[in-house]
Formats: C-alpha cells, sequence, structure tokens
C-alpha cells in the first residue's frame, strides 16, 4: 500500500489553454492519488480550461500574472500539503507514476524529477531543437556543478514541503524548472531521478513554448545563476582570461624596449596594465562574492532546518 495514504497530497497543474486535455489529467491523477487535491491554476486561458477542470472536481484558481514560474511561485505560496506533485495539463506525464514519486518524497528525498530523457522522450518529441535545447543545457549544468542529473528541465516533480516553503522562485516563465535544478544542486538537496513514459501532446493541443525565445530564457537563466551561485569560476576566470591578455601585451611591449632601449607602444602598455588590474579586480570579486554565496547557503541550512522542525511540531 501506498505511503501517500497518510500524507496529505496536492497535485499542481499550471494551464494555459489546456481545455484538450485538462479533464483527462484531472481524472488520471485523481485514479492515481485518490485523496490528494488536485489544484489547476488558469493563467488567463482563453478556452474552457479553468470550467471543465472544475466540472471534473478539481480546485481551480485564477493566477493573472502570465508565465509558468508566477504560477508555480503563487501554488508554492498559497498551498500547505506533505507532498507536492507537479505536472502539466498537456497529459504528456504519466499520472500512474505519481504515487512512487509521492513515496520518495516520503521516505526523505527534497525533489524527485520524473525523467523523461532515459525513457520515451526523444521518440515522442517531434521538436528536434527541443532535444537539442536539453542536452545543451544538461551538460552544462552537470559540468559546472559537478552532477549527473539526466532531465533538467522536466516539469514532471514532486518536492517536500520544505523545499516548497525555501525555494525562491524568481523566474517568470518556462525556466523555472532549470532554476529549480540548480538551486537543488548549488544547496546539496536530496534528488532522485525517475524515469517516467514521456508521450508527445495529443492531436489538437498546441505547445506553448517559443523554442527560440525560451530557450535564450533558459540559458540566460543558467548564466544568471552561474553568477550568482560560482561567482569565483565565473568572476576569476574571466579575471584570469584579462589578466593573462595583459601580461602577454606587456611581454611584448618588454621584448621591444629589450631589443631597442625604447618604448614605442604606450598605448599598449597602458592597455595591457589595465588589462592586469582589471583581471586582479574581477578575480578578488570573485572571492568576495564566493564568501557571500557560502554564506547564503549556510543561512539556507538554518531555514530549512527550521521549515523542517515547525513542520514536525
Amino acid at each position: 500500500m501506498s505511503k501517500s495514504l497518510n500524507a496529505s497530497v496536492a497535485v499542481l497543474l499550471p494551464c494555459y489553454n489546456e481545455e484538450v486535455t485538462i479533464s483527462k489529467v484531472v481524472r488520471d491523477f485523481k485514479t492515481a492519488l485518490p485523496s490528494a487535491d488536485i489544484y489547476v491554476y488558469d493563467n488567463n486561458s482563453t478556452d474552457r480550461t479553468a470550467e471543465i477542470a472544475a466540472a471534473e472536481g478539481a480546485i481551480v484558481r485564477k493566477e493573472p500574472r502570465q508565465g509558468k514560474g508566477n504560477v508555480i511561485r503563487a501554488m508554492f505560496e498559497d498551498i500547505d500539503a506533505d507532498v507536492y506533485v507537479m505536472a502539466d495539463g498537456d497529459d504528456t506525464y504519466p499520472a500512474d507514476a505519481a504515487p512512487a514519486m509521492v513515496d520518495k518524497v516520503l521516505e526523505g528525498y527534497d525533489m524527485v524529477i520524473g525523467d523523461r530523457l532515459s525513457s520515451t522522450y526523444f521518440q515522442e518529441n517531434k521538436r528536434p531543437f527541443h532535444n537539442f535545447g536539453n542536452r545543451l543545457v544538461r551538460g552544462s549544468i552537470n559540468g559546472l556543478f559537478h552532477a549527473n542529473v539526466t532531465d533538467i528541465m522536466t516539469g514532471y516533480r514532486a518536492f517536500s514541503f520544505t523545499f516548497v516553503k525555501t525555494y525562491p522562485v524568481l523566474s517568470r516563465g518556462f525556466e523555472v524548472e532549470t532554476e529549480m535544478t540548480i538551486h537543488s544542486l548549488n544547496n546539496n538537496l536530496r534528488l532522485y531521478e525517475m524515469p517516467i513514459q514521456y508521450r508527445d501532446r495529443p492531436e489538437g493541443s498546441v505547445s506553448k513554448l517559443d523554442t527560440v525565445g525560451d530557450g535564450i530564457k533558459v540559458m540566460g537563466t543558467i548564466f544568471r545563476m552561474i553568477r550568482e551561485y560560482k561567482p569565483l569560476p565565473f568572476f576569476g576566470g574571466i579575471g584570469c582570461v584579462l589578466g593573462v591578455l595583459g601580461v602577454v601585451l606587456c611581454g611584448t611591449v618588454t621584448v621591444d624596449f629589450w631589443n631597442t632601449g625604447m618604448v614605442a607602444r604606450f598605448p599598449t602598455l597602458i592597455g595591457a596594465v589595465m588589462l592586469v588590474i582589471a583581471g586582479l579586480l574581477l578575480f578578488v570579486t570573485g572571492v568576495v562574492l564566493d564568501v557571500m554565496a557560502k554564506n547564503d547557503r549556510k543561512a539556507f541550512i538554518v531555514e530549512s532546518n527550521s521549515f523542517a522542525m515547525l513542520r514536525r511540531r
């Protein structure tokens, strides 16, 4: 018997114009998690998404700020539960995997990731640039954080109460899933990946993703979070490049001076010295920000422990 029967579970379904699929999605999650509360947050839909979801017995709420990140921020703020299961309203994720994901959270994991890429994603997804983007993002983040997460951008996840209440949702759009993964890796949270059977959208259901636009936003999120979470490699790396370039230019001026006894290229010398100084400043900036980032991680641990203690009481 699933442990989820003894815990309060909230299923979170952010939706924008999903009238074709939302009825089936709500029914499937009601079957998979009979005791769970199904929340559908309607994000300014222009179709009958909210009406259909309410007719199926879901708890329907409105979120006027456009964007998936904004919806998830509202959900995490408004809803209290022992375990949260987040999915999409487009019927691409199997609801029957939810009980096992809930059980993993109850075992002590902070976030369970529904891994599409280890099963059927590349066969089902008909958008080649999406597949390329997934590989690019996965390689970038795993390389930076020395991790081995297979599916960075999946929208099918389960969370603990502590994760939900201590996770700062900064992104406004679809890049929020990438942000979640980076946040978890940076703070050394307990992650568990569970392969799921992904299926492409049914006929008549239209994706809201802008391959190029949302891809740029995701890469921008990675760039911003690397700068914030890994400031020493970020600023130190740039500083080293500028410093080496400055030293090389200084070397060429020094060689000329050695051969001729004259400094013929003063602008080059001045520029080279400025590059060396800029490199040193960037490196020092990286060191200072790295100490601040470590203090932020310490504060996050204390805050998480406090939330966990309050929840137990």
